[in-house]
C-alpha cells in the first residue's frame, strides 16, 4: 500500500489529503474503489482494503478523513456534508470514473453524503452499516458516553475476540485514539451521528446503491439499516450474519464478495484500463 498526498482547492479553502492507495491492477486493468473508514480511524479499513486489491483487479483509494491519522482538519471543515464534497473534489483531482464508494459507519454517512451530489464519476454505493439518518425507536449507540470495552461489546459479533486493553496500549496509540475521537465528534455534529434531513433527502440518490449489514450490531441495529435501504429509491438490503458493526473488519471474507459482485454489476463497463492520476503528487511522510 501506498501513500500519496493532495492539496485540493474548494470554495470554503484549501486542505491537504492523504489517500493510502492499494493497487490490485491486473493486466493494465483495475476496477477503483473509494473506500471510507468510520470513526476507529484508518485502520479499521486498511486491511479490507489490501485484501480486495489483493483478491480482485481492484484500486483502492482509502483517503483519511482530516483529524484522523495525524492529519490537519481546517477550522472549515467541520461536517459531513462538506467532508463529502471534499471527496467529490478529490475525484475529480484524480481523474477517476466508474468509481465504487464503499463506506462503513460515518464513512457510509460520508457515501451518502457523496451519493446526493451526483457525480458522474460514481457507479455504484455501497454502505455498510452506516450512520447519518434518524430512525424513531433505533436510536445510534452514544458511543462518547462509551469505554472502548462498553463499545466493543455493541459493534462485535465476538467482541471477546476483538477486544483491546486500551491501558496497555503505547502512548502513542491511545493520543491516536484520543484524536480521533476528538474529530468524530466534530463531524459527527450536534445531533449524535445523524442529520435530521438525511433520510428525507435520500429519496434524490440516483445511484445503485446496496446497504449491507452486520445483523450483530448494536450500534446500529438491522431496523436502522433496514430504514436507510427503504429510504434510498431502489436500493438493495443485504444481511450480514455472524458479524458485527464493521464486517470488514469481523468477517471479511463474507463482505469481500458482496462489495465487489455489486460494483461488478453496477460498472458502466465490465473492464477498463487502468487510469492514471493527472495531478503531481509528493510522498507521504
Amino acid at each position: 500500500m501506498t501513500a500519496t498526498n493532495h492539496t485540493l482547492s474548494l470554495p470554503c479553502g484549501a486542505v491537504d489529503l492523504t489517500v493510502d492507495v492499494a493497487d490490485g491492477e491486473r493486466d493494465g486493468r483495475s476496477r477503483p474503489f473509494l473506500l471510507l473508514h468510520g470513526g476507529g480511524g484508518p485502520q479499521t479499513v486498511a486491511p479490507f482494503a489490501g485484501l480486495l486489491a489483493e483478491q480482485r483487479p481492484a484500486r483502492v483509494f482509502t483517503p483519511l478523513h482530516p483529524g484522523f491519522g495525524g492529519t490537519v482538519r481546517p477550522e472549515w471543515l467541520a461536517d459531513v456534508p462538506t467532508l463529502a464534497r471534499v471527496y467529490a473534489q478529490l475525484l475529480d483531482e484524480l481523474g477517476l470514473t466508474d468509481v465504487t464508494v464503499v463506506g462503513n459507519s460515518i464513512g457510509g454517512w460520508i457515501a451518502a453524503e457523496l451519493a446526493l451530489l451526483g457525480s458522474d464519476r460514481i457507479s455504484s454505493v455501497i454502505l455498510v452499516n452506516a450512520v447519518g439518518i434518524d430512525v424513531p425507536g433505533h436510536p445510534v449507540a452514544d458511543a462518547f458516553s462509551l469505554t472502548p470495552a462498553e463499545l466493543s461489546r455493541l459493534a462485535f459479533h465476538d467482541p471477546a475476540k476483538f477486544a483491546v486493553d486500551v491501558a496497555a496500549l503505547p502512548e502513542a496509540a491511545r493520543t491516536a485514539m484520543a484524536a480521533h475521537r476528538a474529530a468524530l465528534e466534530v463531524y459527527s455534529g450536534p445531533h449524535a451521528m445523524a442529520d435530521p434531513t438525511l433520510r428525507e433527502r435520500l429519496a434524490e440518490v440516483a445511484h445503485p446503491t446496496l446497504v449491507a449489514w452486520g445483523e450483530s450490531d448494536q450500534v446500529v441495529d438491522g431496523a436502522y439499516g433496514r430504514a436507510y435501504a427503504a429510504a434510498i429509491p431502489r436500493a438493495r438490503f443485504t444481511l450480514l450474519h455472524g458479524t458485527g458493526h464493521m464486517p470488514q473488519i469481523e468477517t471479511p471474507e463474507q463482505l469481500l464478495p458482496v462489495v465487489w459482485d455489486f460494483a461488478h454489476t453496477h460498472a458502466h463497463a465490465h473492464t477498463h484500463t487502468h487510469t492514471h492520476t493527472h495531478t503531481a503528487n509528493r510522498p507521504n511522510h
